[in-house]
């Protein structure tokens, strides 16, 4: 589940503020409707609403209610409820889950065969279904009909990540337009965000080179970025550095070009956002690339979150030893700029690969110890940010999946 809370100042003079919680299919994600990059060729329609906004003035207030599970799920049939039900037993087994990553990214689904259909038709009419909204704009804009109408909004998430050129990248951009395009042929307050993930508009090489870079300039303040513009801070002192165990090579020309055509797509991503009015939400992402994706994220914020609006929403996953340390940091950093700051936060995705990773290494991991640490941690933040934008202008999405945190959201 997703609750969006926004600062007083932009309620005041309204009758009345809704915020309402978005469903989600997996406590591993945070999207209440992820789109599929499948097939979204089809162009939506034209604009034929205005853009859409969070407040309506007119709407009766709707509080959930998690112990009423007749009314949380009245609008589902069971055989949807028990559908639901298998598939996430299903992923909670380990061994399934990798013996089906093996699978979907093994020689068998790069060439036309039987198997490769039969794993694909599979792989769409339980997992995807389950977890995506749509393989296509018309799919999608169902999908997203049908949670309008049980009273929630979504989070529109075109789902690709990892790139490895330019060309796919700008690919990947036209996506994400296109689905601030579609938000925009939804009903206004219908789509509470769209979520990106910078992987997806810059190689993933590339995000890898600059976070080396700027985790040696944290070891040695005095290694020069001639590239790095003034943004929020990055790390804390308990920030794991590993990754980076030697001096790396300054970018090359080539690759400052491509860092600043990156910077320039999430740019234009963020303008379209700005023009109708709808939050940018920028997932956070493995580790190894996470200082870069901070680092392009804030400078996004400082340029695009103007007059006590927060267009651009970073992430922060809760699941870190220092996430806290670096959400007042850059909270800091940003009240002293006078930037309204956006924060989305998430408990986090990537644990198995994350511990794997700093074991082989021969680091301590990363990630809290044990669930009951994570989850003070979250709530901690949870408290720290609903506290913030009491008497600021600054906004917090709780992609909470746990409802003693949202319990706790709405005590507050």
């Amino acid at each position: 589940m997703a609750t969006k809370v926004l600062p007083p100042k932009q309620l005041q003079n309204l009758r009345f503020f809704i915020t309402r919680s978005l469903n989600t299919s997996s406590s591993s994600s945070s999207k209440a409707a992820a789109a599929s990059p499948l097939n979204l060729a089809e162009k939506p329609e034209p604009p034929i609403q205005e853009p859409p906004t969070i407040i309506q003035e007119h709407a009766k207030p709707s509080i959930l209610d998690f112990n009423d599970h007749q009314k949380l799920f009245s609008n589902l049939p069971t055989t949807k409820l028990l559908h639901a039900s298998s598939i996430l037993h299903l992923v909670s087994i380990g061994p399934l889950v990798d013996f089906g990553m093996w699978v979907m990214n093994s020689r068998i689904m790069e060439t036309d065969n039987i198997v490769r259909d039969v794993v694909l038709k599979t792989v769409r009419h339980t997992f995807f279904k389950h977890f995506c909204a749509g393989e296509d704009v018309v799919e999608a804009r169902r999908c997203f009909e049908r949670v309008n109408e049980a009273g929630l909004r979504v989070m529109l998430d075109f789902a690709v990540e990892y790139t490895s050129n330019n060309d796919a990248c700008d690919q990947n951009l036209k996506g994400f337009l296109d689905s601030v395009q579609l938000a925009m042929s939804l009903p206004p307050s219908s789509v509470s965000s769209v979520v990106a993930k910078v992987t997806a508009m810059c190689p993933l090489s590339l995000l890898e080179r600059v976070s080396d870079l700027l985790r040696w300039q944290q070891r040695d303040p005095s290694f020069n970025l001639p590239w790095k513009q003034n943004s929020f801070p990055i790390f804390s002192d308990s920030s794991p550095l590993y990754h980076t165990l030697k001096k790396p090579e300054p970018l090359t020309p080539q690759e400052e070009n491509d860092l600043q055509l990156g910077q320039e797509r999430l740019w234009k991503l963020c303008e379209k956002c700005v023009q109708v009015n709808i939050p940018l939400t920028v997932d956070a992402e493995h580790i190894s690339v996470q200082p870069a994706i901070d680092y392009l994220t804030y400078l996004t914020a400082i340029k695009y979150n103007k007059n006590d609006n927060p267009i651009v929403y970073g992430t922060i996953q809760a699941y870190l030893k220092d996430a806290k340390e670096r959400l007042l940091l850059a909270t800091k950093a940003a009240d002293k700029m006078g930037v309204p700051m956006g924060i989305k936060l998430v408990r986090g995705a990537y644990m198995s690969s994350e511990r794997k990773t700093a074991s082989s290494l021969g680091y301590e991991s990363p990630i809290h110890n044990s669930i009951q640490e994570t989850h003070a941690c979250y709530n901690d933040c949870v408290s720290f940010m609903l506290e913030k934008i009491a008497n600021s202008s600054n906004a917090v999405i709780l992609a909470t999946h746990n409802v003693e945190s949202d319990w706790q959201r709405r005590r507050q």
